[in-house]
């Protein structure tokens, strides 16, 4: 099976001060969301990347770029804006602070499936078209390069939320339970029997047990015994 590493953009200047930034245009990585990118560039340099998918917007496409320009090959670089911010309409560009206020904050965090944003679109539906997209560039790659392709996905916060939680079989209303830092790493197989996650958010550790195909089968009863040698303490490291 092929190998989707999730990673969220590095901080931005909208994070930094608070504001809701969703789609607003000219949202770039601050100084400390451009060391982090870099950082995870690193990590990622030791893996060869078939593909880096990227969302339309600046902070994205700024995260994907240093990923990159670690790597030796050539990698597909798509666009997509399956993966792009949540539609978060009228609450686009306002404080957090302030939208904590609003009655359907609540919502949003209790029960985020029956979260509709006032001129914007649902939670429900951001899930729906972000992981219909990461299965389908899943699947592509697979079928080009084999079993033991790995690619990135670099997208948003609550994007790669509700992509972990459906990859966990998580109902919606339970993905605030999931943390995705900037520039974080997470890691998805998509088995022929269920999904794998691998690793979640995940800001340091050695991936270059990445290289390897991914194993086959069932999975371990009793959770097996994981990678051997220094392959293991990297998995575990990456993992933790």
């Amino acid at each position: 099976m092929a190998t989707l590493v999730l990673v969220r953009h590095g901080r931005t200047t909208a994070n930094a001060s608070g504001v809701l930034a969703g789609r607003t245009a000219g949202v770039r990585l601050d100084d400390v969301g451009r060391d982090q990118a870099r950082r995870t560039a690193e990590r990622l340099a030791v893996v060869p990347l078939v593909g880096v998918v990227s969302s339309p917007l600046e902070r994205c496409r700024q995260t994907a770029r240093a990923i990159l320009d670690r790597q030796a090959g050539t990698p597909a670089t798509p666009i997509d804006r399956g993966i792009t911010e949540c539609d978060y309409g009228d609450w686009q560009g306002r404080p957090l602070k302030d939208l904590a206020g609003e009655a359907l904050w609540s919502v949003v965090q209790n029960q985020p499936s029956a979260a509709v944003f006032p001129g914007g679109e649902s939670l429900q539906t951001m899930q729906s078209r972000a992981v219909a997209a990461v299965r389908r560039h899943d699947a592509a790659f697979e079928a080009e390069h084999g079993p033991g392709a790995v690619w990135v996905a670099v997208s948003h916060g609550d994007i790669i939320k509700s992509v972990l939680a459906d990859a966990y079989g998580m109902h919606l209303d339970l993905f605030q339970r999931i943390n995705v830092g900037p520039a974080s790493v997470s890691i998805v197989r998509y088995g022929p029997n269920r999904p794998d996650v691998v690793a979640t958010n995940t800001d340091s550790g050695d991936l270059s047990w990445l290289r390897q195909a991914a194993p086959a089968g069932d999975a371990a009863v009793g959770g097996g015994a994981g990678r051997s040698g220094a392959d293991g303490d990297a998995g575990r490291s990456a993992a933790t």
